[in-house]
């Protein structure tokens, strides 16, 4: 195994510390702020995984032989993820509701409010709101995660195709797909009628099941397995997507998605997910 060690600022003395303590053949930088331990002994996971969070440092165990061009298959999670910030919470700042919408939000992605209906209950806030408040978010809130754009360009210089599957909105979705050069999206539709936002969403929800039932629908249409497939996410809401791939990335996350996927970036931006692609 390969240990990556990413940081803002890795001192020298503590990449040494950790080459000894994992019996590492060699430190190879692969950008300013990565670093691979070639050979490292996983057997000392526990001991690596304590020193890097004490320095406040990511690291990831990535098979030798793993390489990027293995995968055929991104896919991302919208709100704080892709993007900074949850968009119907900014929504809701229009109408002067975002400590409620927020508070809501926060339940649903730590787990423990069913997705759906957190979602229905935050978009009825909104009845009433005129539709131009989706553009002010999209023009003056909307910033992508820092990396998003150096994620992007290395995916699709490995031929690897992009999924954006949301439980946001695809008025946001829609603009980000040409932006970025998306293959693909999915999110949910706010009804709007006479101008305003009804407090309703049309169609299915794309909740936990949803965001799963893309991947493997994109999946299937790319004709690629389960390894191919790299997801990365933030909240509960994003942990059946996330199972459903060769390679699950926490990124700034919850604890219980930290948890439970093969990587986690706390530390570094987006750009953290080419390094531990091989």
């Amino acid at each position: 195994m390969n240990l990556i060690v990413q940081g803002p600022d890795i001192p020298t003395p503590d990449l040494k510390q950790l080459a000894k303590l994992t019996s590492a053949t060699a430190i190879e930088a692969v950008t300013p702020t990565a670093f691979r331990l070639a050979a490292a002994d996983p057997g000392q996971h526990e001991a690596v995984a304590a020193f890097c969070e004490q320095n406040r440092f990511d690291c990831g165990w990535v098979p030798a032989e793993r390489r990027i061009d293995d995968f055929g298959l991104l896919v991302m999670d919208m709100d704080s993820t892709l993007i900074t910030i949850e968009c119907i919470d900014e929504i809701a700042d229009m109408q002067g509701l975002k400590p409620q919408v927020s508070a809501i939000t926060e339940a649903a992605m730590r787990g423990e409010i069913d997705f759906a209906e957190s979602l229905r209950r935050r978009v009825s806030l909104l009845a009433g709101l005129d539709q131009s408040a989706l553009q002010r978010v999209y023009d003056e809130r909307l910033q992508l995660s820092p990396g998003a754009e150096t994620l992007l360009a290395a995916a699709r210089a490995a031929g690897i195709k992009t999924l954006l599957v949301s439980g946001g909105f695809t008025f946001f979705t829609e603009r980000l797909q040409p932006r970025l050069g998306l293959d693909f999206t999915a999110a949910n539709t706010l009804e709007v009628a006479g101008g305003r936002l009804t407090g309703r969403v049309l169609g299915d929800i794309v909740d936990a099941q949803g965001k799963a039932d893309w991947l493997n629908r994109i999946r299937t249409r790319l004709d690629l397995e389960k390894e191919q497939v790299i997801a990365m996410g933030d909240g509960a809401n994003d942990l059946k997507m996330m199972a459903e791939a060769g390679v699950s990335i926490a990124y700034h996350a919850k604890p219980v998605v930290r948890a439970q996927a093969s990587h986690a970036l706390n530390q570094v931006g987006l750009e953290g997910v080419i390094p531990l692609l091989g």
